[in-house]
């Protein structure tokens, strides 16, 4: 990767000229809630780094050339898209069972393998840099992650069995992700459905308030008919009992956060698996966007597979991500492709808050490693998808054995130069934001 020497004020346009590619049309449309997305980023560098993803890959894209570790297999593996520190957390798998993973998949793209390795480690440098770690100690964190990661992916390469490379889960997990574990086993259906929803006239609702929009009765019929059309995109294991899809309520809502500012949604009540108040389903239906990677992948092929952005997202989230989330699935509504999903009762996200000592950062930082390799290695030849043919754990580690002392320096050189790259980006970014530059806005 190679960003020209610029000065402020030609990275601040250029900056500018990133985002308009972006987010240009989501921002004309919805003004407001690019203000908020654009106040959390101003919060820190590290969320002015989560927010810009376009951006990193901009600055990436030279590399789509070549570069080590790079051939015509690795430079063609599913990738998250995304990889910071703060996408990680619990979900209940297909099976029933808590798992501490890699979440949020909606950059998900097929790409270089290590566009995914150098995201990440840039995170760790922010974070460390926010702690007040050394640069040194910035180095081992990333070094770890590094090590963890060709450990676990020579490990799936070789035929490790799954006993050996086991899933991050209450009986295996240790240290935060056990945390994070146990905190999510402690919350309850329940308890969500409190937060979202009110009994009226001895039947649950959405309440109202909260973030909820009131639907027209032409706008909750297409929501439906959407609704209809996912159902037919899941698989058939999800079937359970077909009177649990009874819609109970409707309602809008309009994306604020970081990731989904301008993206119109949806949330559905459904009736649980019995006539009990206490187990209905809350689904949502989310546009889904186009990911920042595919701006900077050529390939014809790759952008050829996928119907639309919610078929990619789910597609690309259930070749990562082993068990995914039954109810995950797709549809189309007003054109845009979405991404539908269940809100768990049961997602907690890693809590780097409390995370201070550089001892047990470097244990959280190993597991990350190898939930990112399982992750790489989930996506190939085995996961039912044509798009990558071969396996993938094995060319990612015939490129790493190439070079073994190579691997790490070459994320930790990046992790620190991009580190300061997004922290300087960052001040630019508030300036601009502050002084009235950010056209829209």
């Amino acid at each position: 990767m190679s960003v020209p020497q610029l000065s402020d004020e030609q990275r601040g346009e250029e900056i500018l000229a990133v985002f308009d590619t972006a987010f240009g049309r989501l921002l004309a449309a919805d003004p407001a809630a690019f203000r908020v997305k654009f106040r959390k980023m101003a919060a820190s560098a590290f969320a002015f780094y989560r927010g810009t993803a376009c951006l990193f890959y901009h600055d990436l894209d030279a590399e789509k050339r070549g570069g080590p570790f790079l051939d015509d297999r690795t430079s063609r593996v599913w990738i998250h898209g995304d990889l910071h520190a703060e996408n990680f957390g619990t979900y209940m798998d297909a099976d029933g069972r808590l798992v501490f993973n890699v979440n949020d998949f909606d950059e998900a793209y097929v790409g270089p393998f290590t566009w995914d390795l150098k995201r990440f480690a840039a995170s760790i440098a922010l974070i460390g840099y926010a702690k007040a770690l050394s640069d040194e100690q910035i180095t081992e964190l990333v070094s770890v992650y590094a090590a963890a990661y060709r450990e676990r992916v020579h490990a799936l390469a070789t035929g490790a069995k799954r006993d050996e490379v086991p899933p991050f889960t209450l009986d295996s997990a240790e240290g935060p992700l056990l945390g994070a574990l146990r905190a999510a086993r402690s919350l309850t259906r329940f308890e969500l459905l409190e937060s979202m929803t009110e009994i009226r006239d001895f039947e649950r609702r959405f309440a109202p308030g909260g973030g909820s929009i009131e639907l027209d009765a032409a706008t909750r019929y297409k929501v439906l008919a959407a609704f209809d059309g996912y159902l037919e995109t899941l698989p058939d294991s999800s079937l359970a009992r077909p009177d649990s899809y009874r819609v109970k309520d409707v309602v809008g809502r309009r994306g604020i956060g970081i990731g989904s500012a301008g993206l119109p949604s949806y949330n559905i009540l459904l009736e649980g698996h019995s006539d009990a108040l206490e187990n209905d389903v809350v689904i949502y239906i989310k546009q889904a966007q186009t990911p920042a990677v595919s701006r900077h992948i050529t390939d014809p092929a790759i952008a050829g597979y996928f119907e639309h952005e919610g078929h990619r997202t789910v597609i690309s989230q259930r070749a990562l991500q082993a068990h995914a989330d039954p109810w995950l699935g797709w549809t189309e509504l007003d054109g845009a492709g979405q991404l539908v999903a269940e809100v768990s009762p049961y997602a907690v996200d890693l809590d780097w808050s409390e995370l201070d000592d550089p001892e047990e950062i470097a244990q959280v930082v190993a597991d990350l490693g190898r939930a990112t390799a399982t992750m790489h290695a989930a996506a190939d030849d085995t996961s039912g998808e044509s798009l990558v043919p071969f396996s993938t754990e094995r060319a990612i580690d015939a490129a790493l054995a190439a070079d073994e002392e190579g691997f790490a320096p070459l994320l930790v050189e990046f992790a620190h130069r991009y580190g300061a790259r997004a922290r300087a980006d960052h001040q630019i970014f508030v300036d601009l934001f502050r002084n009235g530059r950010i056209p829209g806005l």
